[in-house]
């Protein structure tokens, strides 16, 4: 977790709720206009990080569950190993170029478990104006140990990608081999907020966007981490883009048990280094795992 922000001074005003959040029943097109009557009437609410429940679960929700049900047929295991209430903290890796991992991640946690998973992003994401202003209407937020905090005081699911950029940016060859965890910041969040670790396994998201090249001086006058070469990416152009129908397993794990710790192990530098060595190592052995059961990517 990179905290490259402080947390912010003032929050969002908080719209009243009047039954948002629940799409209409009936056809697509009923609901539709009563999404529409709802935005018209101001019948939504928004909270301090500008997670907008109502849009998330009526525009954005349906979008990715399209890909995540008919383009990449994911299976999710260990689904009881999530709690049905209260906070905990999500530990993926994380791949594919371009990070669409931790979209189908979000739905398979509300669809699957029926709740939201808030996911905490690097500042390159809110730079960016319509995809930031999206991904905070979604319910995500800076990968910053403040907003982490804050998020879990409320007894949130927050989800984190320790790998970052070095993960998703990685070269094919690479692919299934875990980069570093970071410096342990969501560690120190864990143990702060007193909140179970979850670590969880992506398999399938290598192959959407086989990543043969970078080309670095393009990426650098962009300022962009990477900019891909793929076997489609950029000869076909915008074609290029479209993900490559790999089959996916999410495995959620077992909770790394921290109840031996206490919020003062946060400041131990040696306990950090090694609680995060040890989730990598388990997110590291269960990737492996599931990509021996979820066999060929394309079948």
């Amino acid at each position: 977790m990179h905290a490259h922000r402080h947390e912010r001074d003032a929050v969002a005003p908080v719209i009243p709720l009047h039954g948002a959040g629940v799409p209409a029943a009936g056809n697509p097109v009923g609901r539709t206009v009563a999404f529409l009557r709802r935005r018209l009437a101001g019948a939504y609410d928004v909270d301090e990080f500008g997670f907008d429940p109502d849009l998330n679960e009526s525009v954005l929700l349906p979008i990715a569950r399209a890909l995540y049900e008919r383009w990449f047929r994911i299976e999710v295991e260990g689904l009881e190993n999530l709690p049905e209430k209260g906070r905990a903290l999500l530990v993926a890796n994380h791949s594919g170029t371009l990070p669409l991992d931790a979209l189908m991640l979000t739905v398979a946690v509300h669809d699957r478990a029926d709740r939201p998973l808030r996911l905490l992003g690097a500042d390159l994401v809110y730079q960016v104006p319509v995809l930031g202003h999206l991904a905070r209407k979604a319910g995500h937020t800076l990968a910053n140990p403040g907003d982490a905090r804050r998020l879990l005081a409320k007894d949130e699911l927050v989800g984190v990608f320790p790998e970052g950029f070095k993960g998703i940016g990685k070269p094919f060859a690479e692919r299934y081999r875990l980069q570093r965890f970071g410096r342990g910041g969501f560690v120190r969040t864990a143990l702060e907020a007193g909140a179970p670790i979850v670590p969880v396994a992506i398999v399938g998201a290598e192959e959407i966007y086989p990543k043969i090249a970078d080309l670095r001086p393009l990426a650098r006058l962009l300022g962009l981490p990477y900019f891909p070469v793929t076997p489609t990416f950029p000869l076909l152009g915008l074609g290029g883009l479209v993900p490559l129908p790999s089959r996916w397993l999410i495995e959620i794990g077992k909770p790394v048990p921290l109840e031996e710790y206490g919020p003062d192990a946060a400041d131990d530098p040696m306990t950090v280094f090694e609680l995060t060595d040890h989730v990598r190592e388990v997110v590291q052995q269960m990737v492996y795992d599931a990509l021996m059961r979820r066999g060929p990517a394309f079948r």
